[in-house]
C-alpha cells in the first residue's frame, strides 16, 4: 500500500547473524527467537578490544577484530577458536551451498578418520615431506598417527580396498567436510590461518587422463558456481603443486590487502597465476602481452590434478572393460569452510560493521520493537510481534532466520547501531510511524544500501524475496 517514502544510501552489506534459544509463544503464534537469550557475547564499543587473542605487536586483520568484537569467535589457544553459535549457523548454510554444487556433479559425500595411519603417510613419502606442520602422535601400543591435514592418502587406500572395483563405477567424485589439523608455526588472523578449520575435501577418481581432466573443469566450474552464488569477488589463479603433488593445480582467491599470497592478473582477463609459479620477472601477460597487475589475495580453494601419484602406491585399480586393472587417474578439490566464512567477512565489511554473503548469513532478519516507556510502546510492541507472526506463517523459511531484539531498556538507535555492526542484511523498526494507520515499519535493507517505509505487506512482500540454504 504505502511503498517507498524516502531512501538514502547505506554501506554495502550481507549479513545476518545469530544463534539462540527459542522462546515458546502462546499456542499457534511462532517462536519468537529473542536477541537477549543469544549466546552471543558481544562487545561492541568503538574500539573495544576486550577479549583480544593477539598479542602486543602482533598483526591483526579486519575479520578478526570484527568477529572477536561481534561474539562469533572466542579463542581457545594460539590458532584455534570456540565457533559461537551465529557461527556454526553460518558455516551450516556455506555447507549446504557446498553440498549442492558437490553434489550436482554427482559428488557422494563420505567422512574419514581424522586419525590417519603413519605408515599410509610413509608410504607416499609425505610423513617425512610434510615437516613439523604435521601433528604426530603415538598410541599407547606404539604405533604412529598424524591428524589429517588432508585424505589423499586415506581415500586411495580406501578405494584401492575395493576389489572388484569395475570402470562402470566411474568416475568416482567422494568428498567429506570434517575438521583439519595443520601445525602452523605462527598460526595469526583469526580463522584464516588456524591450527584447526573446518575444509571441504573432494577425491575424484577416473579411468583415464582425459575423463580426469574432464573432471577437473566440471569441479572448477561448481567452484565458480559457488562463489558466484555467495556473491565474492573470487579469481582463479595458476598455482604451484606444493605437498599435495600432480601435475596441474588452480587456486581460488578473493583479493585482499591481508593476503598472503602475491598474484599477478591480465586486466583483461587472459592470465592469472600466483607468483610462486612465474618463472623469472614475467610483466605481461602470455596470450595478449598487457602489462600484468599485481595484487594480495586470501586463498579459499585449491585443486589439484593429481594422475597417479597416489593410485599407484596404494594399488588403487579399477577394471577396464577388457577385464583388465589399470590405476585410476585422480584429483583432489579442497575449499577452506571457516576460511571462507573469515574472508568473506575481510573482503565485504566495512571497518567497524560485518557484512556477510547474504545467503550464509547466520540470521536475515532482526525485529527492533519501541523503546520501553516510549509513547509508541504499547501499541508498536504488539504490532511488532504481530508481524513477527504473521511473517514467519506467510513465509516459514524465515521463521527460523528472524531474531527479535527485546532490549527494550535501549533505544532504538542503539540497537539499530548494534544490528548494523552485526550486519543483519534486513533490521525491521517499529519507530515513530508505527502508530500511523496503516501502520508503517522502518526496513534497512542493508544489501541494496537503502532505507524504506512499508506497511506490514510491503515487509512480506520484500522478504518474499529472500533466499535462505
Amino acid at each position: 500500500m504505502e511503498a517507498l517514502l524516502r531512501r538514502w544510501r547505506l554501506p554495502a552489506l550481507s549479513a545476518r547473524q545469530r544463534g539462540c534459544r527459542p522462546r515458546h509463544g502462546a499456542p499457534g503464534r511462532a517462536k519468537r527467537l529473542l536477541l537477549s537469550q543469544l549466546f552471543q557475547p558481544l562487545n561492541l564499543q568503538a574500539g573495544g578490544e576486550a577479549g583480544w587473542d593477539g598479542r602486543a605487536g602482533e598483526p591483526t586483520c579486519r575479520s578478526q577484530k570484527l568477529m572477536l568484537q561481534g561474539g562469533l569467535i572466542h579463542p581457545s589457544s594460539p590458532g584455534c577458536y570456540y565457533y559461537m553459535p551465529p557461527t556454526v549457523r553460518a558455516m551450516e548454510k556455506l555447507i549446504k551451498v557446498m553440498d549442492e554444487e558437490m553434489q550436482a556433479v554427482a559428488g557422494q559425500k563420505l567422512n574419514m578418520p581424522s586419525l590417519s595411519l603413519a605408515e599410509l603417510w610413509r608410504a607416499s613419502g609425505r610423513w617425512d615431506q610434510m615437516g613439523p606442520e604435521l601433528f604426530r602422535l603415538l598410541d599407547r601400543h606404539g604405533k604412529g598417527y598424524c591428524l589429517g591435514p588432508t585424505h589423499e592418502e586415506a581415500v586411495t587406500e580406501l578405494v584401492a580396498a575395493q576389489s572388484n572395483l569395475s570402470y562402470k563405477q566411474l568416475p568416482l567424485r567422494l568428498y567429506q567436510v570434517t575438521r583439519k589439523f595443520r601445525d602452523e608455526p605462527k598460526p595469526r588472523f583469526g580463522l584464516l590461518r588456524s591450527r584447526e578449520f573446518y575444509m571441504k575435501d573432494m577425491y575424484t577418481f577416473d579411468d583415464s587422463e582425459e575423463a580426469a581432466r574432464q573432471t577437473y573443469d566440471l569441479v572448477c566450474d561448481a567452484y565458480r558456481s559457488l562463489f558466484d552464488r555467495l556473491g565474492l569477488p573470487f579469481v582463479r589463479v595458476q598455482a604451484a603443486t606444493g605437498s599435495i603433488g600432480g601435475t596441474v593445480s588452480h587456486e581460488f582467491q578473493l583479493p585482499a590487502d591481508i593476503g598472503e599470497d602475491r598474484l599477478v592478473l591480465c586486466p583483461a582477463g587472459h592470465f592469472a597465476a600466483n607468483v610462486e609459479t612465474l618463472s623469472g620477472e614475467q610483466t605481461s601477460c602470455p596470450v595478449c602481452r598487457e602489462k600484468l597487475t599485481q595484487t594480495r589475495g586470501i586463498e579459499v580453494g585449491h585443486t589439484f590434478y593429481l594422475g597417479t601419484k597416489y593410485s599407484c602406491v596404494f594399488n588403487a585399480v579399477f577394471y577396464s572393460s577388457e577385464n583388465k586393472p589399470q590405476l585410476a587417474e585422480m584429483g583432489c578439490y579442497g575449499l577452506g569452510v571457516t576460511r571462507i566464512l573469515a574472508a568473506s567477512i575481510e573482503v565485504l565489511s566495512t571497518e567497524d560493521s560485518i557484512r556477510w554473503p547474504s545467503l550464509i548469513a547466520p540470521y536475515q532478519l532482526c525485529f527492533i520493537p519501541p523503546k520501553r516507556g516510549s509513547k509508541e510502546e504499547a501499541e508498536g510492541a504488539a504490532l511488532m510481534e504481530r508481524l513477527y507472526d504473521d511473517l514467519a506463517e506467510a513465509l516459514p523459511h524465515l521463521a527460523g532466520d528472524s531474531v527479535l531484539d527485546d532490549r527494550t531498556q535501549l533505544t532504538i538507535g542503539k540497537r539499530l547501531k548494534d544490528a548494523n555492526k552485526l550486519g543483519y542484511p534486513y533490521v525491521v523498526i517499529a519507530g515513530k510511524r508505527v502508530c500511523e494507520d496503516p501502520p508503517v515499519f522502518e526496513v534497512w535493507n542493508q544489501n541494496a544500501g537503502e532505507v524504506l517505509f512499508l506497511t506490514k505487506e510491503g515487509v512480506i512482500e520484500l522478504l518474499s524475496k529472500v533466499q535462505v540454504p
